[in-house]
């Protein structure tokens, strides 16, 4: 499973610009990093009231990255 791929997924169907999605991955030994980047008038959209789109979707790719055994941060710009 590509966490890259997921997270993409998930913004492109919340957004109403999917073409501006994109997602930058950083990996180290045991961390994967992922750069969630919307467009501007979307970003409200993917952060949600208080957070908490935010919230569900770093939910969302914690228990999918608990598969390949790694930790996973999501920061969205």
């Amino acid at each position: 499973m590509d966490l890259k791929t997921v997270l993409t997924d998930i913004a492109r169907a919340i957004v109403d610009h999917p073409d501006a999605v994109s997602v930058t991955q950083t990996e180290d030994e045991d961390e994967i990093t992922l750069v969630l980047s919307v467009a501007e008038d979307d970003t409200g959209m993917v952060i949600g009231r208080h957070g908490k789109i935010a919230k569900a979707i770093r939910s969302v790719m914690k228990a999918a990255a608990t598969n390949i055994g790694k930790r996973v941060n999501v920061e969205i710009q």
